[in-house]
């Protein structure tokens, strides 16, 4: 495990530079993708034709080309080159994709530029999240949105690896889903701090999602499905820019 201030490259790069691949090729079908997250998740933009939509932590860039698809003009960005490349190939024209890591500065975006900022499944892996939070609302127009998504604080998967519940916390874990076992690090948080970190860097919360499962994803994982049903393990949340 890193010491706290010895970390110097994003922490799950090397796991996501393994499974850029596999994932990419699997996202558009895999059950807690397709049928958990992002059916919370697309409620929470729906009309986005017109706007100017950054998504952050991009991946091979399944939100960004609905996005596009949806009539926004979109910029996307990751720090995983793997995951970038299956992004380029995947929208071709229709974003406009740089390389950037959410633990450092933006500089390559300009203020006040976009109406909405997502960040589906990215933050996990950032400990400072003032930091990142503060380029969020300094990238974003008044009025504007930021829709994220993370890994449940109290979920069964986050607290299996907790020690201190009260603690932002360095977690490892082994990915089976994507061909050979990959361990992912990580980082989770208590819920209070999730909130508190959003209100401080001058958002207000207006909506959040426990994910329920759909029924396709009954139909693929049905063990899943009764675990989800009963205890959550994402959370999904709307704030506005004050």
């Amino acid at each position: 495990m890193p010491a706290d201030d010895v970390i110097e490259k994003p922490i799950a790069l090397d796991a996501y530079e393994q499974l850029a691949d596999a994932y990419a090729a699997r996202v558009d079908t895999k059950d807690y993708s397709v049928y958990y997250e992002r059916s919370a998740m697309l409620p929470l933009f729906s009309d986005v034709r017109g706007l100017r939509v950054l998504d952050a932590a991009c991946g091979p860039g399944r939100y960004a080309e609905w996005l596009a698809d949806h009539g926004a003009d979109v910029t996307a960005f990751d720090v995983s080159p793997r995951m970038l490349a299956n992004a380029r190939r995947r929208l071709g024209t229709k974003a406009h994709i740089e390389e950037g890591d959410l633990n450092q500065p933006l500089p390559f975006l300009s203020d006040a530029t976009f109406d909405l900022v997502l960040c589906a499944l990215g933050l996990d892996y950032v400990r400072d999240w003032r930091a990142v939070f503060a380029e969020f609302h300094r990238v974003l127009r008044r009025p504007g949105s930021l829709v994220f998504s993370i890994e449940h604080p109290v979920s069964e998967y986050s607290l299996r690896e907790a020690r201190d519940y009260y603690k932002t916390e360095y977690v490892e874990y082994t990915w089976r889903a994507f061909g050979r076992p990959v361990v992912v690090p990580s980082f989770r948080r208590p819920l209070m701090e999730v909130f508190n970190t959003v209100a401080e860097a001058g958002f207000c919360v207006d909506r959040v999602v426990e994910p329920l499962p759909t029924e396709e994803f009954e139909q693929q994982n049905p063990a899943d499905y009764e675990k989800l049903v009963k205890r959550p393990s994402f959370l999904c949340v709307r704030a506005q820019k004050k």
